[in-house]
């Protein structure tokens, strides 16, 4: 018996999608960069890949290891289930387990103290509102092969800021 989805025609699975993120700066803070590896996956096979990175002249790493994973999500054009694979302990522990307790306390940390980056928390929250979202973490710099590629992405995204402030 063949599985029927929508209007009587074969089921389909979707890809599982995944997000390999990463942030770089120069000085903390300093010019900096973000970078994305986009893959669908149908088993072992990438079915599709997407490439995203970006920058900003004056930034913190943390700022951009946020601002890749919000860029992951923002960049899905439907609701998806996905896995986002970070090397940053802050994206993943802020996102899994300190968000709920800011959002309580009106976005105050325990010590009723500002949460740094509250703009860029906001997003992600808002980001990964219409997605069903797993968080994974992976070792920085340990031959990862799509987080040393996000790496190489968020290095790329910085290099254009990193050449003007170094002739500026």
């Amino acid at each position: 018996m063949t599985a029927r989805g929508v209007r009587g025609l074969p089921h389909q699975t979707m890809p599982e999608l995944f997000a390999y993120t990463d942030g770089a700066c120069s000085g903390n803070p300093g010019p900096g960069g973000w970078g994305v590896l986009l893959r669908a996956m149908d088993g072992e096979t990438i079915v599709k890949e997407k490439e995203l990175s970006g920058g900003e002249p004056e930034t913190t790493n943390n700022r951009m290891e946020l601002l890749a994973a919000i860029r992951a999500l923002e960049s899905l054009s439907r609701s998806s289930p996905i896995t986002i694979v970070t090397d940053s302990a802050y994206v993943k522990n802020g996102v899994t387990s300190w968000i709920h307790g800011w959002k309580r306390n009106g976005w105050k940390t325990s010590n009723k103290k500002p949460v740094k980056n509250v703009e860029l928390w906001q997003r992600l929250d808002e980001a990964q509102a219409s997605h069903d979202v797993t968080w994974e973490w992976v070792k920085g710099h340990a031959g990862h092969p799509e987080n040393e590629r996000a790496d190489e992405l968020a290095r790329a995204g910085m290099a254009p800021f990193k050449s003007k402030k170094s002739t500026g």
